[in-house]
């Protein structure tokens, strides 16, 4: 635990559906801070009662992966333009053209940064019309096995996941399709969780910097329960490229 040796404690709350709840109980117990992560901070016009209560009692709270538009905040996020534009690069150079994306549902920051970064790196190879090979989805299995069938339609010779999940979807679809990976068809996950070097063929994504993001958000953390001010601008972190066996030069056909 990051926080521990600052003599603070992290309670975890998973989701967002109960956002409100957690929040009312956690001002009850005396929380310090508050740090927002896959939450109310990553949807489009989610409900605005947490941070409200938040703000009204002095809780200061930070975001990370996407920020509120309309209340500033300390937000220290991956860099989804420049993920994108790594895994587009990396199946550019293998001499892929037709890529396509599952990319998160529309909303969803994170999902809707890696669209726009995708769509850039295809326009900047002039790749034309990148937005139709982009399939909209749920962050899971299934989301992803049903748009890369939309896509293996296209006939793309490679697939850029918006997470693994959704990756392994897609890799589920291609081989039900009786198709090869990667002979056939490349595929790149995105966070990189430590499954990837376990699957068949062993999958190459983007990796999210959890660790870097989290020494910020400790520091940050640390800072706000001193009331010490930050800056407000969003901290854009690198993420990285590991490279597997799920990726590999384009087929001639």
């Amino acid at each position: 635990n990051e926080i521990a040796p600052y003599g603070l404690r992290a309670v975890i709350c998973p989701g967002t559906q109960r956002e409100r709840d957690y929040v009312e109980a956690m001002i009850d117990a005396g929380i310090a801070a508050v740090v927002f992560l896959s939450s109310s901070n990553t949807v489009r016009n989610a409900d605005p009662v947490a941070r409200q209560l938040l703000q009204a009692r002095g809780i200061p709270f930070l975001c990370v992966n996407g920020g509120f538009p309309d209340t500033p905040s300390p937000v220290f996020s991956t860099d989804d333009w420049r993920a994108a534009e790594m895994a587009v690069a990396h199946l550019y150079d293998l001499g892929h053209r037709r890529i396509g994306m599952c990319a998160g549902p529309v909303g969803n920051t994170p999902a809707d940064r890696r669209v726009e970064g995708f769509v850039q790196a295809m326009d900047r190879r002039e790749i034309a019309n990148p937005e139709d090979f982009v399939v909209r989805q749920y962050y899971n299995i299934e989301g992803g096995r049903h748009a890369a069938e939309e896509l293996l339609q296209l006939g793309v010779t490679a697939i850029v996941a918006s997470s693994d999940d959704m990756a392994l979807g897609a890799m589920r679809a291609i081989q039900r399709a009786g198709l090869r990976i990667p002979a056939d068809i490349s595929v790149i996950g995105y966070n990189d969780s430590y499954m990837l070097d376990f699957t068949d063929p062993p999958l190459t994504a983007v990796r999210q910097p959890v660790e870097r993001i989290a020494e910020n958000t400790t520091r940050a953390i640390v800072a706000l329960t001193a009331n010490r001010s930050l800056p407000l601008a969003e901290v854009l972190i690198d993420p990285e490229f590991r490279l597997r066996g799920s990726t590999a030069p384009v087929t001639v056909k």
